[in-house]
């Protein structure tokens, strides 16, 4: 899924650079991208992913941590500690990423 958006931006970006429609062409083309992230369903869908992605990339990251806790230095583990502690003050997530 990722590389079909991937490829769609794509596409339209070389259609928006490579059109000899000129200007009212280029706005209109914006104006259409705007209300379409601008729609609740996609802002949903969107916001729905990522919330998914961050769980599973919560999951991910404490099933490694299980696995690798004993073999890694604790200079490293004492740093990813206070990372997770100060990124948690911050209401954020394991990824930096904040939890809204």
């Amino acid at each position: 899924m990722r590389y079909r958006l991937t490829f769609v931006a794509g596409l339209a970006l070389g259609y928006v650079l490579g059109t000899r429609a000129g200007r009212e062409r280029y706005e209109q083309l914006k104006k259409s991208a705007r209300e379409f992230a601008q729609n609740p369903a996609v802002r949903n869908a969107a916001e729905s992913a990522a919330h998914t992605g961050r769980e599973a990339a919560g999951k991910a990251y404490h099933a490694v941590s299980d696995k690798v806790q004993d073999r890694v230095p604790e200079s490293v583990a004492a740093r990813v500690r206070s990372l997770r502690e100060r990124s948690q003050s911050n209401g954020e997530d394991d990824w930096g990423t904040s939890n809204t």
